[in-house]
């Protein structure tokens, strides 16, 4: 366990040395920029965290050996990565669920919709090829309520974890009836499908509108639609903006107060918003040299995550800034000898990155 002493030393003697100047005058000069919001000495750590975490993710990607970082919290504790884009379970959906390398828009709106939201429900990799293993190809066309009711009854009678614990939707069994969580899920899945939800995706005219469409049915609460509102928008169904929208989620409003001693005065989504507008200003103030997605800058959805991770990371880096959560520990470790290579990352091709990244990997001598 670490304890405050630990964590104060870390704050320090590492942060300092890489956020220098942290102090006064340097917060006296943000406070000026932020007005009415009183940033804290983790708004500086924010921008600190998000130029370290990208370029670890850079070195792992190509291929240099660990540690891939001297920042000592960041060698112990599992963060996601910058770009949500990025992180393994999004890249499984656009690599793999979406496969728009394979012809992706060969499927129907109604298969694409419901394969993305079969993927989100569950959000874990291993569910979804355990049933693509048993029945091949998952789409609407080819469901059947009972044939997938009966293999994720048996992975649980297994003893397998077939939800992730990323985050947490309710059981549905008020909405459903069932009293397993995942029956109710395929219910709410055949809702959407049944109910034109395919159709009236398409017919939206901006992010907000897919989120609020999702929001309308069970389960779904706030965080829930934004996030499926991303996955879907990565798809061909909608191109929207990334910069378009906001939902700050639980972690986020922690990394917020954490960042901004008087948060309560402003709309968080503001608040997101002003970071994606400012960042490369921001980065320039700290003397930060942020790597991009190849070009890519960040967006509200990456910096309501940064948040959420920021969040986290204070709760050893400054121990004595309050948020919200009232957490003091960071759950997940991080062990490097027990993480897969990276592979080549893929995105979605409206945003015209790939051929870079194609180019970038072949550069530093990367298999693709």
């Amino acid at each position: 366990m670490t304890t405050n002493k630990t964590s104060s030393l870390f704050a320090s003697k590492i942060l300092p040395e890489f956020l220098r100047p942290i102090g006064d005058d340097y917060l006296d000069a943000v406070a000026q920029d932020w007005k009415p919001l009183c940033p804290t000495p983790v708004f500086a750590t924010y921008w600190y965290f998000a130029a370290a975490r990208q370029k670890l993710f850079y070195r792992r990607l190509f291929g240099e050996a660990s540690p891939w970082t001297a920042d000592p919290i960041m060698r112990s504790y599992r963060f996601t990565n910058v770009y949500r884009a990025s992180d393994r379970v999004s890249q499984y959906l656009i690599r793999e669920v979406l496969n728009p390398e394979a012809g992706g828009q060969a499927y129907s709106i109604r298969d694409t919709l419901f394969r993305i939201l079969l993927f989100k429900l569950f959000n874990r990799v291993e569910t979804w090829q355990m049933l693509e293993q048993s029945l091949k190809e998952l789409s609407w066309q080819n469901y059947s309520f009972d044939d997938y009711d009966t293999l994720l009854t048996a992975a649980l009678e297994r003893g397998d974890r077939i939800f992730s614990a990323a985050y947490i939707m309710p059981s549905g069994s008020s909405s459903y009836g069932n009293q397993r969580k995942h029956r109710n899920c395929l219910r709410l899945l055949e809702d959407i499908i049944l109910g034109g939800g395919a159709e009236r995706v398409c017919n939206c005219q901006s992010l907000k509108e897919v989120f609020l469409l999702l929001r309308s049915y069970p389960l779904m609460g706030n965080f829930i639609a934004y996030q499926f509102a991303i996955d879907i928008n990565y798809s061909y169904l909608t191109d929207f903006q990334e910069s378009a929208f906001v939902v700050a989620g639980p972690g986020a409003h922690d990394g917020i107060a954490k960042c901004f001693s008087n948060a309560s005065v402003s709309d968080p989504s503001a608040i997101i918003s002003m970071m994606a507008e400012r960042q490369t200003e921001e980065f320039k103030r700290l003397g930060l040299n942020f790597l991009s997605l190849w070009g890519r800058p960040l967006q509200l959805i990456d910096c309501q995550n940064l948040f959420c991770e920021v969040g986290k990371y204070a709760r050893l880096a400054h121990p004595d800034v309050p948020g919200v959560s009232g957490r003091t520990r960071i759950k997940q470790s991080f062990r490097p000898e027990t993480t897969r290579p990276l592979p080549s990352p893929f995105y979605p091709p409206k945003w015209e990155i790939n051929s870079k990244v194609k180019t970038s990997l072949a550069k530093f001598g990367v298999m693709l």
